[in-house]
């Protein structure tokens, strides 16, 4: 799968994969830097998007088709 975290960056938000060292892209606002990883998500095959809060803590996670996501009836957000 090609999952992708939104975590905070000096220069605003980073997309990032899992274990790499540096950060994909980065972005000015957290929905851009969210709305960019569902994208390269979504064109890689499917996958989770993971996002961080401010506080360093994850906030939420969704599901990009075709990915599979666990508990389809309760994730009713997106």
């Amino acid at each position: 799968m090609a999952d992708r975290y939104v975590t905070k960056h000096p220069d605003g938000w980073a997309v990032k994969a899992p274990k790499a060292g540096r950060a994909s892209s980065v972005h000015k606002t957290q929905q851009a830097a969210e709305q960019a990883a569902k994208q390269t998500v979504r064109n890689l095959g499917g996958g989770e998007v993971r996002i961080q809060g401010r506080d360093g803590r994850w906030r939420d996670s969704d599901t990009v088709a075709p990915g599979n996501d666990p508990n389809p009836p309760k994730d009713k957000k997106h």
